[in-house]
């Protein structure tokens, strides 16, 4: 057999390897975000709001930012905005990879080399912070109420992915989509099988929260909410 034959049939057995590989994952990042986990509210104190916000593509989940459980100022600072609107009272926290947030606000901003670099953990993690007055509830903007200590498991959830130095959050020099988010430094990678997404879906989780049993898109968390 000649080389160049068998060359090709090895490039075909290859596509057909990834061509598998890519109709498992599609079915079941479909069939694993809707089975639910939590469904039953084993703590049914509604001490404090969160809201679980979409933009269409990244999962944000928005904690008030100031109250007798926990103060979020001192690591991320409505005053530091561009905005320096001091009188926000909710702060939306999301996880991501840094070219996929900073450069993909919409799904038709994502470029192939930006999806390349986030699925094969060639990037960085970025914290995003969001502030907001009063969330207006919608379709992509869901009122929740918890408990203390489920408010509080999220929240710890939450901090722990931030980078920290000197025990203060590292604030990324103007980076913002626009006058009232900031981007920090970020522990962990973005990859084909944990997404922003799925950092939010697994901080629900945490603080027992309705989820999905493994979430990769914003639809996959809010569909156990509608």
């Amino acid at each position: 057999m000649s080389k160049p034959r068998k060359f090709g049939r090895y490039a075909l057995k290859v596509l057909r390897y990834i061509a598998v590989f890519l109709v498992v994952y599609i079915v079941c990042m479909f069939t694993l975000s809707r089975i639910p986990v939590n469904s039953k509210d084993e703590d049914p104190a509604r001490d404090v709001t969160i809201f679980i916000k979409s933009n269409g593509v990244h999962t944000d989940i928005v904690f008030p930012i100031k109250n007798q459980y926990k103060d979020w100022t001192p690591l991320v600072h409505p005053t530091k905005t561009t905005s320096k609107d001091s009188t926000f009272q909710y702060v939306g926290i999301g996880w991501g990879d840094r070219d996929f947030y900073l450069n993909t606000p919409q799904w038709s901003d994502l470029k192939a080399s930006t999806a390349f670099k986030a699925a094969f953990w060639m990037g960085t993690g970025l914290m995003h912070a969001t502030f907001h007055h009063e969330p207006k509830e919608s379709e992509r903007c869901i009122k929740v109420m918890v408990s203390k200590q489920e408010y509080l498991r999220m929240v710890n959830f939450a901090e722990s992915s931030f980078i920290k130095t000197s025990g203060k959050s590292v604030l990324i020099e103007g980076a913002s989509y626009g006058d009232h988010d900031l981007f920090f430094e970020a522990k962990g990678k973005y990859n084909l099988f944990y997404t922003c997404n799925a950092w939010a879906n697994n901080c629900l989780k945490s603080g027992s929260q309705k989820a999905a049993l493994w979430s990769l898109t914003d639809t996959g968390i809010l569909g156990h909410y509608r």
